[in-house]
């Protein structure tokens, strides 16, 4: 990574360029002061992702085995899948009681490895129509489910500042919606670890 980094600076004095690396999508132009800082400052979260998709995939090793999880480094940040089905029961958005073990482990990250990061957490699900229960829509359905595991990180001391929940229903699916195994991977709760990059450009784009 030192190569990679005094390869960058080499480009720093040819011109402008752009750096895209987990998720984090940096410009830089010839004559700012403070590209170098930025650089470091970029290498210091990849680490700090890094760090902390080798420590789940430690902690989650029989879950990911099972096919119960997955976790990736993806452009948005590093992403923690559960399948719906190991936290919830068909059609209900209350959290199963034998998740809280499963998602204690990425408590336990997000308080210990990865402190100051934001956190997202995405509700989806198949196309199937809600029939036999009170929700309106998959959408309800879906935003409850990212809103009982938000509650639940913040009843396990998670500051609820770092916290976002949204539903996205059946309108990011994974697969296709025309197999029973399609489905079940579009059933799904993400987790996803943001990069501090990508917090203080939506900060900057606010002001």
């Amino acid at each position: 990574m030192q190569r990679k980094i005094f390869t960058i600076f080499s480009f720093l004095l040819a011109g402008a360029f752009i750096l895209t690396a987990s998720g984090c999508t940096v410009i830089f132009q010839k004559g700012r002061r403070n590209d170098v800082e930025q650089i470091s400052k970029l290498q210091s979260d990849i680490d700090e992702l890094q760090k902390a998709k080798e420590e789940l995939e430690n902690r989650l090793k029989s879950e990911i085995a099972d096919k119960e999880v997955t976790v990736e480094r993806l452009e948005k940040g590093l992403v923690i899948t559960f399948v719906s089905e190991v936290l919830f029961d068909s059609g209900k958005a209350e959290l199963k009681k034998e998740s809280f073990e499963k998602l204690d482990k990425i408590v336990s990250v997000l308080s210990g490895t990865v402190p100051n990061l934001d956190v997202g957490i995405e509700g989806h699900t198949d196309n199937v129509p809600i029939k036999y229960s009170s929700w309106k829509s998959n959408w309800e359905l879906s935003s409850h489910r990212a809103l009982s595991v938000l509650h639940y990180l913040t009843e396990q001391s998670v500051n609820p500042q770092r916290l976002a929940a949204i539903g996205y229903g059946e309108y990011r699916p994974v697969d296709e919606n025309d197999s029973k195994e399609g489905r079940q991977k579009n059933r799904r709760v993400e987790i996803v670890i943001l990069p501090k990059t990508d917090k203080k450009k939506a900060q900057e784009a606010s002001d």
